[in-house]
């Protein structure tokens, strides 16, 4: 029977460090400041929002939210980025996606500072975790690593698969696992063979988005599987991307859906924009 890998503890953790590192920068006069912007009522987007505004305040970073309509341009919400990366008591910003279809979220990324970029998609930080000389991380790759780093789990040398290959999950995860010294495959829908490379992993780490599509023989015995799929079964049931009941006997450790590694996301969030603060506040 797998170890389930608690994500609720785990970013409980990762927020309180931070709560008492900005406890103590308050101590000096500084504050650390985090903008989110949301275009639109995407009901699940408003979720996403609500709970970042919530640990915002469970760490004591101020909070700035601008909901914009629907309608909103271009050129109205560049103007919006433009105002944010000039604001000094800002230190993160955050353009809530997907926007609305009128809207090219690959411009308005790109005209975040790359300083203040606390998702970390512009291309000056996705270049920059390329090569390994990063100030921040996607969050969810990062959470992903947090989680295997409890297990106590040392990747160098470990054989890693992550099935997926974004932009914002696969391909950053494989890179953090190879700066880590994993020996890394990055799999998708054309890998041959798909379920013997995945039953290879020390470390199987399933982005994909397709309801439990990792099934027990998938899986090495003992290995660590992380799950980052967010979706619904036949019942409307939230389950991952990992048949959790079929995996849990096979496993060595493995992460639930929900309560694995999406509360670790904002808890990483918190956590780059505390370095931001830190970057512009202190300069370091």
């Amino acid at each position: 029977m797998a170890n389930i890998i608690d994500g609720k503890a785990v970013s409980a953790q990762v927020k309180e460090d931070i709560r008492q590192e900005v406890e103590a920068l308050k101590k000096q006069g500084i504050s650390i400041g985090l903008a989110v912007v949301i275009v639109g009522d995407d009901p699940a987007s408003q979720v996403y929002v609500k709970n970042k505004e919530k640990a915002c305040e469970a760490v004591g970073f101020e909070s700035f939210k601008y909901a914009l309509p629907a309608e909103t341009t271009e050129e109205e919400l560049l103007a919006l980025v433009d105002k944010l990366n000039n604001d000094d008591r800002v230190d993160g910003i955050l353009v809530q996606l997907p926007l609305p279809k009128h809207l090219d979220d690959k411009i308005i990324i790109n005209n975040i500072r790359p300083d203040k970029d606390v998702d970390a998609f512009h291309p000056v930080n996705v270049g920059k975790i390329m090569i390994g000389d990063y100030s921040f991380l996607p969050c969810t790759p990062a959470g992903v690593m947090e989680l295997i780093r409890s297990t106590g789990t040392d990747v160098a040398g470990k054989e890693c698969v992550v099935i997926g290959r974004s932009n914002i999950v696969g391909k950053p995860q494989a890179m953090l696992l190879l700066h880590q010294n994993g020996t890394v495959t990055i799999t998708h829908s054309k890998t041959k063979d798909l379920k013997e490379v995945c039953a290879r992993a020390d470390i199987l780490v399933a982005a994909v988005g397709r309801a439990k599509m990792v099934t027990a023989d998938y899986i090495k015995e003992g290995a660590v599987v992380i799950d980052v799929g967010m979706n619904r079964d036949e019942n409307g049931k939230l389950c991952g991307d990992v048949d959790f009941e079929d995996c849990k006997e096979k496993a060595g450790f493995i992460t639930p859906v929900p309560g694995g590694v999406g509360p670790m996301t904002i808890a990483m969030l918190m956590k780059n924009t505390l370095t931001a603060g830190k970057e512009h506040k202190l300069g370091k």
